[in-house]
């Protein structure tokens, strides 16, 4: 039995604050949040680490908290799939007795529907646009703010969230995070058609207060884009009570980030150990802090570091219709530079994840480790949790780059290590046809993914913007190009068994004599894995990459 002990300045997080989604075309989940859904576009300003990139805030009226689903919509990003260590269902509450209202709306709009029934209530599931499950559950639940402009009748319009569903492969880390660290309360289990769900409920007694985990044992993770759920936000009353919390979650070792300002709200991320990623985030300052509400969502909003950038700004993003007012936003016309297919180098499989290559500042291009596998280290691209970047790993044949380890001889190596160079080389050439020059690209790599990437690197003739490489070295020690200021990454345990400190630092010590600028750390505890640290250090230096571009 997991309980609740609150962290003193705390009290139990009352629910869902906003969910927040990757899309693909602007306009398209525009009108389907607003037109189909019924819901306000209450905000629209643009992701603070990607600004040409939208970000729109959907809800009631004004905009309380429990209403808001957010979304980043990428043109041309390639479609997510579902799987453990996320939230892959947001449900909206629905009034008692607007079953047919909604099945025939639904089904008037071209959506396929799924009806179950869940802990004795009525659930329609259904995608939206670019796949992301949507489900309505009928209740007596509080009604929120209507909105006066909205397609839907007010007596079947969706009042706030219900609950939000997260697969994972462990129910109770879960528990160990909603109940005894943030105050939720478990009502009850019960098996449906994805697997054992728990349903957990916040204190609170508005809208959005339940949380569901179905567990799926053994079942592979998800693969983030287009449709994914990038997280869910809860709740909490003011920045004391969330200083409070991020010292208690810290304590216990969620390793929350520090506080992001967004602009309408304060917020401090983290994941459970299944990956599933939460925020906490304030209820102040709200939407109308900066415009009417009877002008919310009608103007491009910029928080105060982008307003000198405003007119670059509104150039790039696509022009989206309002069409609660009738008036545009954004000025790019995406009719007239459609998305092209990314070539794949011959010989070469290669996953992408994150934005189309044709709207991307940066790449990112990342090598797996021995016995990994592309899909695997391309799940970074969630933890990095930067938007502005296409995401590029390609495949080793045989999930393995070179046989032996990158300490055998060379020459043992020297065929395998050629193909691997060449595969490299594939890619980056592959990404300057696109036009995207090694200077824009960030290379890094895990374990012998990280051995090659520094290899390639050492080599290169056109050095990457960036190396990232977590757990490796040099495979050899007598290149001699420049690297004249490049960026370069390392991160490595002492006891790791499988790359010697002693090649590490030689590495370190090599790459910064020709000229490369090297942060190498020696993290104690860490293991033969990548933990949050690096992970950290990682994104601060890609984000230093995206601003040079």
């Amino acid at each position: 039995m997991t309980f609740f002990t609150p962290a003193p300045g705390t009290s139990p997080v009352q629910g869902l604050h906003h969910v927040t989604v990757m899309a693909s075309d602007p306009q398209r989940n525009l009108d389907f949040y607003t037109q189909v859904l019924g819901q306000r576009l209450v905000k629209v300003t643009v992701n603070f680490d990607d600004p040409g990139t939208y970000h729109f805030y959907y809800g009631d009226h004004t905009g309380q908290p429990g209403t808001i689903m957010t979304h980043f919509p990428w043109p041309g990003a390639q479609r997510g799939q579902r799987g453990n260590g996320e939230v892959v269902a947001t449900a909206y509450s629905a009034p008692a007795g607007s079953e047919a209202y909604w099945r025939a709306r639904l089904a008037e709009h071209g959506l396929s529907v799924t009806e179950t029934t869940r802990f004795g209530q009525t659930t329609l599931t259904f995608d939206d646009p670019d796949g992301t499950w949507v489900e309505l559950i009928f209740e007596n639940g509080q009604p929120v703010q209507p909105w006066p402009a909205s397609p839907v009748p007010a007596g079947h319009e969706l009042r706030g969230f219900h609950s939000v569903t997260a697969w994972v492969r462990d129910t109770t880390a879960v528990r160990d995070l909603l109940v005894g660290q943030l105050g939720f309360t478990e009502l009850g289990t019960e098996r449906d058609s994805e697997g054992q769900r728990t349903r957990f409920q916040g204190s609170g007694s508005g809208v959005g207060l339940f949380v569901d985990a179905v567990e799926r044992p053994g079942q592979g993770r998800g693969h983030f884009g287009a449709g994914s759920i990038h997280h869910v936000a809860l709740r909490t009353r003011d920045d004391a009570e969330q200083e409070a919390y991020m010292t208690s979650l810290t304590a216990a070792g969620y390793r929350p980030t520090p506080v992001q300002d967004r602009q309408y709200f304060h917020s401090i991320y983290f994941r459970e150990p299944n990956g599933v990623l939460f925020e906490i985030a304030t209820d102040a300052p709200g939407f109308p802090d900066d415009e009417p509400v009877a002008e919310l969502g009608m103007h491009l909003k910029l928080p105060a570091w982008f307003e000198s950038r405003r007119a670059t700004i509104e150039a790039h993003v696509p022009r989206i219709l309002n069409r609660e007012y009738g008036v545009t936003i954004g000025q790019r016309d995406l009719s007239a530079a459609p998305a092209t297919p990314q070539p794949q180098p011959e010989g070469v499989q290669v996953y992408a994840a994150g934005r189309a290559l044709d709207q991307a500042r940066v790449a990112v291009v990342l090598l797996h480790g021995r016995g990994g596998t592309a899909p695997d280290i391309l799940s970074l691209e969630r933890d990095l949790n930067l938007s502005a970047f296409a995401y590029l790993a390609p495949q080793a044949p045989g999930n393995t780059w070179y046989p032996l380890s990158f300490l055998a001889p060379v020459g043992q190596n020297q065929p395998h290590l050629d193909r691997a160079l060449g595969a490299v080389d594939a890619v980056m050439a592959q990404l300057a046809a696109q036009g995207i020059p090694a200077s824009r690209v960030v290379l890094g790599g895990f374990s012998q993914g990280a051995c090659l990437a520094l290899e390639y690197a050492s080599r290169a003739e056109h050095k990457p913007a960036a190396v990232v490489a977590f757990s490796g070295g040099l495979i050899t020690l007598d290149q001699a190009s420049r690297f004249d200021g490049t960026a370069v990454f390392m991160g490595v345990d002492p006891q790791d068994s499988h790359i010697p400190l002693a090649r590490f630092q030689e590495t370190a010590a090599q790459l910064q004599a020709r000229g490369a600028a090297v942060d190498a750390r020696v993290i104690p505890g860490l293991g033969h894995t990548i933990n949050k640290d690096e992970l950290d250090v990682a994104r601060i230096l890609m984000q230093q990459v995206a601003a040079q571009v």
